[in-house]
């Protein structure tokens, strides 16, 4: 038979496992996100580049553009 000392020290160390085992899985849980949170990262990264290599692509039509309309400039012309 146990006595009272034993009983609450079995209380204790159960109460510490669950209080431990919510730890590990909340640091589960967080390293899941952070996972996912690097991959929606690394989408956005490619999106950036992309939008990054259109911008250059339109701002070189425009110089081009602005460059031939300087050479027309009796033909057009804002009035």
């Amino acid at each position: 038979m146990r006595n009272s000392s034993s009983i609450t020290l079995v209380f204790f160390s159960e109460d510490c496992q669950s209080k431990l085992d919510l730890v590990v899985e909340g640091q589960q849980m967080i390293v899941e996100k952070v996972d996912r949170l690097g991959t929606r990262m690394d989408r956005l990264d490619t999106k950036v580049d992309t939008s990054d290599v259109k911008v250059d692509v339109v701002f070189a039509d425009l110089c081009v553009h602005r460059a031939d309309t300087a050479v027309h400039h009796g033909v057009y012309r804002v009035k």
